[in-house]
């Protein structure tokens, strides 16, 4: 357990852990990435990871699950005990979780390939969106997922906490030149598109398939869209001008899914 409990901002590991959360040029600078609740660091150690310290707030060391986990494997870590107001200025949430994990941040277990399912992300500026997707594309079975330099950061605590431990599943290659891994790609490329477009459901998607995914408000870049081999249209007889596209994504790679299961 913590030797001693912070309680002022003048202390340089509160400082430190505040740019950390604050700033994603420190983020890079340090190579370092705080998670922010059980679950998420759950799911990192579930992966074989393990933690550079823990960070609870006084009310979260007390409650039940926190308790639990700081008793049995969380005692094998360096913890850190803050004030609740201190570890609320570092939480992402409005109700702080009570605990985090400061981590190195993870590297891609593999290179990019040209021949496995991909997700690219084009301009998706916000967090919840790319971190939502990262969830999606997890659970779908995709495992590399490639972001343009614009898109959110993919480590800030927002996206992290979003994802909800999808991270530690996917290579994730962030600053990535979309248009040339489409060009170089060896299976389907596909990206959404009006409804002049083909119907996604009457597409062929059991090869290998690389999804692109653009903004919110202005989807996928004309020269990103044009290195696509196929523009697809999710059919919307509800109307409606797009979905958002966290849930376009989600339809297109569980639609992948449905298509690749056996019959």
């Amino acid at each position: 357990m913590a030797t001693r409990l912070i309680t002022s901002r003048d202390n340089p590991r509160f400082k430190a852990l505040k740019k950390l959360c604050q700033s994603g040029r420190e983020r890079r600078r340090e190579g370092l990435v705080l998670l922010d609740g059980m679950h998420v660091i759950e799911a990192y150690l579930a992966r074989g990871g393990r933690p550079e310290s823990l960070i609870v707030s006084s009310d979260g060391a007390l409650r039940g699950e926190i308790a639990a986990f700081l008793a049995g494997a969380g005692a094998a870590f360096d913890l850190v005990e803050f004030s609740d107001g201190l570890f609320g200025e570092l939480a992402a949430v409005e109700t702080p979780s009570g605990i985090m994990a400061l981590i190195r941040q993870p590297q891609p277990r593999h290179g990019l390939d040209q021949e496995r399912d991909a997700v690219l992300l084009d301009g998706v500026q916000d967090p919840g969106n790319v971190g939502s997707i990262l969830r999606s594309a997890a659970a779908a079975g995709f495992r590399q997922v490639l972001l343009s330099p614009d898109c959110a950061q993919v480590w800030s605590p927002k996206t992290v906490r979003a994802a909800m431990g999808a991270h530690f599943s996917l290579d994730l290659f962030e600053g990535s030149d979309l248009v040339g891994f489409l060009g170089a790609y060896r299976g389907l490329s596909a990206v959404t598109a009006p409804a002049v477009a083909d119907s996604l459901f009457a597409t062929d998607l059991r090869g290998p398939v690389a999804w692109v995914f653009g903004s919110e408000g202005g989807g996928v870049r004309e020269t990103t869209a044009a290195a696509a081999r196929v523009h697809l249209t999710i059919p919307m007889p509800g109307g409606g001008e797009s979905l958002n596209a966290a849930a376009a994504a989600a339809i297109c790679l569980f639609e992948t899914v449905r298509q690749r299961a056996p019959r």
